[in-house]
């Protein structure tokens, strides 16, 4: 089993001028891992995820499921047979149905036990065990969600595909349902999609992040590798709060950089397409306070912003202002003269 491969995907809808939804757009989900789709609204997520459905029909591409073709070559295997299920946003239940009968709604032609017992394993596996008698309404919204989870994993898919499935929910609600989620498609050994615009969702549920931007894949790869290592600044400050300040090259080093923060090191060398002028690139957290003997004051405290267990710092360095993320245990006051530090590496790109 290779998973779900999507490569060259393109989709466009009419208009004045025609609207590219899609884009050449690549994208590997690797079997048994989660795969989160993220982007900011109207880059082409959803339309991606309909089309990996077969809802709607690309004009280019090819998508393979475990190395079976989908699409491409004259192939569109329809929605129905291609093993791949479905969490719309909201659930999206039939409220006419008890939760049993919702559970076992893609089961039609199995005998009668072998649904019964079917759809009892999956309430036990979504946390809603005796709960097969109620309706829709009689559920709270993260019980609807598990519930939809349940009737897309009931045909035992290969691919679970799930569309913003916590955006209607509260934020404790929506953080302790998604780790539930996450829990729940590892336990049944099911390869998983998620579309979303929410980058904590994305990066602390997901093996891989796929990052889209304008109907284009941006970036892909692990969310540690995204969020320390953007493809680019829009990338980085799409992913979370970013540090940006002018750099200099250093003369004959390739991978030291000179900046209000101090000399910094590059993960990377020195950008050769570039000039002298760089962008540097930083996450927040990465600047420390010191008091290491012989580093001066170099930053003065503007605002501090407490956010419970840390707080949002924001510094002068002379012309430059920027903001750290400190434990709200090492707060000082506004107007406070701090020596700060900048820890592990930084990138550098062409400025913007």
């Amino acid at each position: 089993m290779s998973g779900l491969e999507a490569s060259g995907l393109r989709r466009t809808f009419a208009g004045r001028p025609p609207v590219v939804a899609l884009h050449d757009v690549d994208l590997d989900a690797p079997d048994g891992a989660i795969t989160a789709v993220l982007g900011p609204s109207g880059c082409g997520k959803t339309t991606l995820l309909r089309t990996l459905a077969g809802m709607e029909r690309p004009e280019a591409g090819s998508i393979t499921l475990g190395g079976r073709v989908l699409v491409g070559g004259g192939v569109h295997v329809p929605p129905e047979r291609r093993r791949i299920g479905l969490v719309p946003q909201e659930g999206a239940l039939f409220p006419h149905l008890d939760v049993a009968a919702n559970i076992a709604f893609g089961l039609h032609g199995r005998p009668r036990r072998e649904r019964r017992a079917r759809v009892h394993e999956l309430l036990d596996l979504v946390g809603l065990t005796g709960m097969g008698r109620r309706r829709p309404h009689e559920l709270s919204g993260g019980q609807q969600q598990r519930v939809a989870l349940a009737r897309a994993l009931a045909p035992g898919p290969e691919v679970v595909l799930l569309d913003e499935p916590f955006s209607a929910l509260d934020t404790a609600l929506r953080a302790s349902l998604r780790d539930d989620v996450a829990a729940t498609l590892r336990q049944a050994g099911t390869t998983g999609v998620l579309v979303t615009h929410d980058q904590t969702e994305a990066l602390s549920v997901a093996d891989r992040v796929a990052v889209m931007r304008e109907g284009t894949m941006v970036q892909v790869g692990s969310s540690v590798e995204v969020y320390r290592r953007p493809a680019d600044l829009w990338t980085a400050r799409f992913l979370g709060e970013a540090v940006v300040v002018p750099g200099h090259r250093v003369e004959r080093d390739d991978r030291t950089v000179e900046t209000a923060l101090g000399r910094l090191v590059l993960q990377q060398g020195f950008p050769h397409h570039t000039g002298a002028v760089v962008s540097v690139f930083c996450r927040p957290e990465q600047i420390r306070l010191t008091d290491e003997p012989g580093v001066p004051a170099s930053a003065t405290v503007a605002q501090v912003r407490f956010q419970g267990p840390d707080a949002e710092v924001t510094l002068h360095l002379g012309a430059i202002t920027v903001t750290a993320r400190w434990p709200s245990t090492e707060l000082p006051e506004p107007g406070d003269a701090v020596a700060v530090t900048v820890v592990g590496t930084v990138l550098a790109f062409p400025p913007g």
